[in-house]
């Protein structure tokens, strides 16, 4: 598969024209994707026993335009060696849930005042 592309020359500074396969844009999207798998990875390390075991029941749930990316729940998955799933609204369910943060923010900002005091992380 090929798709024309438009953007500026970073040389010239020119508009510019390009085609590009489907095979080019895997390769040019490896290692940003190692690098967010990596993270996951290592996000996973140091998550408390207990939230780490809800998320292995769970599943991981991948959200925001990344999470479309063909392929990407079927690697994570692979190699986290967890379920994986696309959100209902991957474009808009992080919006959303910031805009529902925000409504909720003084019982956030309570529960997470209390567990610094009480010297616990609040998630």
């Amino acid at each position: 598969v090929q798709a024309e592309v438009r953007g500026r020359d970073m040389l010239t500074g020119l508009p510019k024209t390009v085609i590009l396969s489907s095979e080019e844009v895997r390769h040019a999207l490896e290692d940003p994707v190692a690098q967010i798998i990596d993270a996951i990875k290592s996000t996973l390390d140091k998550t408390p026993p207990e939230l780490a075991a809800d998320i292995m029941d769970r599943g991981i749930v991948l959200a925001g335009g990344g999470a479309l990316l063909q392929g990407l729940d079927q690697r994570l998955r692979q190699e986290t060696h967890m379920p994986t799933h696309l959100a209902e609204s991957p474009l808009t369910c992080v919006a959303v849930g910031s805009g529902r943060s925000l409504e909720e923010f003084e019982a956030i900002h309570r529960s997470a005042s209390k567990a610094r005091r009480n010297n616990h992380r609040p998630y």
